[in-house]
């Protein structure tokens, strides 16, 4: 059996207990999943695609690839992508947990994480028994050769936008070295203050997709959490081989979760539209977040505010726990994050109004 740390998530069940104590019930602002309706055309699709007998594809079918690639160029200028060089994933937590296994990698290799970072990068490590540290400068890296070296922007849990000079330096560096790159690029369509560009953009790879990894989902620009959906594009060999491994494991997306991605890929109405719900989430609860006494750092972009009431994380999401509102504590993401909670932005309009209240006093 992998010994393996417990789930981080399982300490906020006692505060969401009390949480849910609260004479008007809970708002949860703790987690990251979409609570708005999937688009109906994407429905649609998924009925009209029900009758699939047969196996699908590992990589995936050529249509959710090509609108996979189509979506890249139109919407992150990523130039020049072929759809043979994307593969479709069983959702992208799965890829991020097994992605140094599929690599090859294990026992004497390094792979590099942010210092405030989603969890199951780290574990994907420890799966496959490879040294991990967290870093944000790669001068703190010093002579160290990683392996893999995770990036995520914008940012789960801060918002935090890195830009293209920034990402086209950590590709310089790993090339430099032979280190794999992967970018998570999971809330790049949420950009709010900053607008997020991808690690295979033109102006940070120049051009070459070589030694890069991005990341896509669907989980939350369609609000398709439950169809599990995502895919993996870059370097043609290191596709290639990921692709190797899924055929071999029988690592298939179902065919009809497929057609309807292709669909999502496509369209960007339902996408703007849910931008504005969102938005329109975040306005509000920045305002009242601030009202209330509290300091919202970076958080350019992304689902979630990254909130500070100079005190000890876990005092914060006990003290809002007595309102009925559940948050994440930021020591789940990493040191640095132990004075920080994370707000999500996926509640229901009723539930942020009715936290914004609670938050005023006015409840």
């Amino acid at each position: 059996m992998l010994d393996l740390p417990d789930f981080p998530w399982d300490a906020l069940t006692p505060f969401a207990k009390r949480a849910r104590e609260h004479p008007g019930g809970c708002c949860d602002l703790s987690v990251g999943t979409p609570v708005d309706p999937v688009p109906d055309l994407i429905q649609q699709r998924l009925r009209s695609a029900s009758d699939s007998p047969g196996y699908p594809t590992a990589q995936g079918s050529i249509e959710v690839r090509s609108a996979a690639a189509g979506w890249l160029a139109r919407r992150l200028g990523v130039l020049g992508m072929d759809p043979n060089d994307v593969m479709s994933v069983i959702g992208t937590k799965e890829l991020v947990a097994w992605l140094p296994r599929m690599l090859g990698l294990g026992p004497g290799d390094l792979v590099v994480t942010p210092e405030l970072a989603y969890p199951t990068y780290a574990i994907g490590a420890q799966i496959s028994g490879c040294a991990v540290t967290a870093a944000d400068s790669l001068l703190q890296l010093g002579p160290a050769r990683p392996a893999l070296l995770w990036v995520n922007s914008p940012s789960n849990p801060t918002g935090k936008v890195l830009g293209r000079e920034h990402l086209a330096k950590i590709v310089a560096w790993a090339r430099e070295r032979g280190v794999v790159v992967a970018s998570d690029e999971c809330y790049i369509e949420l950009g709010w203050d900053e607008q997020p560009v991808s690690i295979l953009h033109p102006d940070v790879c120049d051009g070459s997709f070589a030694g890069l990894l991005a990341v896509h989902s669907l989980s939350k620009r369609s609000n398709l959490a439950g169809y599990r959906y995502g895919f993996v594009a870059g370097d043609r060999s290191l596709v290639r081989g990921l692709v190797s491994v899924a055929k071999h494991a029988g690592m298939m997306v179902p065919a009809p979760v497929q057609a309807a991605a292709a669909t999502a890929w496509s369209d960007d109405e339902h996408v703007r539209a849910q931008r504005r719900r969102y938005r329109g989430r975040r306005e509000l609860l920045q305002a009242a977040l601030a009202e209330a006494g509290f300091r919202i750092d970076e958080s350019a972009a992304g689902l979630y505010l990254w909130v500070s009431a100079n005190e000890p994380c876990w005092d914060t999401v006990s003290r809002l726990a007595d309102l009925g509102i559940l948050v994440a504590p930021g020591d789940l993401y990493g040191p640095r994050g132990a004075r920080h909670v994370r707000v999500a932005l996926t509640a229901s309009d009723q539930q942020v109004q009715m936290a914004c209240q609670r938050l005023l006093g006015r409840f």
